[in-house]
């Protein structure tokens, strides 16, 4: 291993060797062998992994993936406009909080933390208050591993006009998807996710017409999509202010691996199957599932905790630690839960090794 440890995490996670040695040259942020020669390519490749379809521009953003939902909250939504945030966990609640420290009108559609999205329910809402311009949702929700059905929420969505935001955060890069083919409208993701780069910046994908319609609504400076978008644009890859030159080259190194390794749907196949490996071995050890298989994403799964009584998380996550291997606390409210995930530069055979260092860490049996 290149690393002390496995990151079985949603992001921040492990990354190449490669990618990592990226950051290990400076870049002057005003160069064209920077701007043109790697942020507007990154800006082009990411478009042409979130669509085929014609119109869609993307714009990166500095900052946490959290830092690009509140610049596209904050930059997307008129003065006269309202937010539907579709929330069955952490991700979406948070949603809805920056819709309140931004005073956006909003309504917070909670579903829990266990229940999917239904289109229907969804479409109810929408009729009943015609006041609603704009719905977000997070597609995946790491607080459980749920994935959203995203396709048939947009469906709904976009039959009543209304503009929809997709926090595609823990899920873009590793699952396939054509957000021009569902009518997403705002994309997010971050670098430190499915595409394997590391922490630093985050990225919009968005409908060029809509976009340009965000000119002058912003609540934030920083946090101005729009006018990160129109700088971009003009100065051809120049960021609006300080550049995280590292973590961008590292970026684009990440989507040179993304390519070699055959595209998002081998990453998914990769996901997805190191994602059965968890799920079955954990089952043969005894371990519960939250989630019905049916609900589950490639992405990262929460577990019950042993109900034994010396059981401890702390000391368990300890354990495995030493051992190579990091694990998530759980973030669920009403279930004692822990969560691992498996995106990242993790393989199969990693997997099982992990099951074997669960084996032999399970202190409690």
């Amino acid at each position: 291993m290149d690393n002390q440890y496995l990151l079985l995490t949603p992001g921040p996670l492990s990354t190449s060797r490669t990618v990592r040695e990226a950051m290990l040259k400076d870049w002057c942020t005003w160069d064209d062998e920077y701007n043109k020669g790697v942020v507007e390519v990154i800006r082009q490749q990411l478009v042409a992994l979130a669509t085929e379809s014609e119109g869609y521009t993307s714009v990166l953003m500095q900052g946490s993936g959290t830092a690009s939902v509140e610049a596209t909250i904050g930059s997307v939504i008129p003065t006269d406009g309202k937010l539907l945030v579709i929330n069955n966990g952490a991700y979406g609640e948070r949603i809805g909080q920056i819709a309140q420290y931004l005073n956006i009108a909003h309504t917070v559609l909670d579903l829990g933390e266990v229940a999917q999205p239904d289109a229907d329910y969804i479409a109810q809402q929408l009729d009943q208050d015609p006041a609603i311009t704009h719905v977000a949702m997070v597609h995946c929700e790491t607080t459980t591993g749920m994935l959203n059905p995203v396709a048939a929420v947009c469906d709904v969505v976009k039959a009543r006009n209304k503009i929809m935001i997709l926090d595609a955060m823990s899920s873009f890069g590793g699952i396939p998807m054509d957000i021009g083919v569902m009518g997403v409208d705002f994309m997010i993701s971050s670098a430190n996710k499915c595409i394997q780069g590391v922490p630093g910046f985050g990225f919009v994908i968005a409908k060029q017409a809509e976009l340009e319609q965000c000119r002058g609504r912003a609540r934030s400076l920083s946090l101005d999509l729009f006018d990160q978008w129109a700088c971009m644009e003009k100065n051809q890859g120049k960021w609006r202010f300080t550049s995280p030159t590292h973590t961008v080259r590292a970026f684009h190194q990440a989507l040179i691996e993304l390519a070699d390794e055959g595209g998002v749907a081998a990453r998914y196949q990769r996901y997805h199957t190191n994602q059965r490996i968890l799920v079955e071995g954990m089952e043969s050890l005894g371990f519960r599932c939250l989630l019905d298989a049916s609900l589950h994403s490639p992405i990262i799964t929460s577990f019950y905790s042993p109900e034994h009584a010396e059981y401890d998380f702390k000391r368990f996550y300890t354990l495995l630690k030493e051992k190579g291997f990091v694990i998530y606390p759980g973030k669920v409210s009403n279930a004692d839960c822990f969560r691992i995930g498996n995106i990242g530069d993790v393989h199969n055979q990693d997997m099982h090794r992990l099951i074997d260092a669960i084996r032999a860490s399970m202190y409690w049996a």
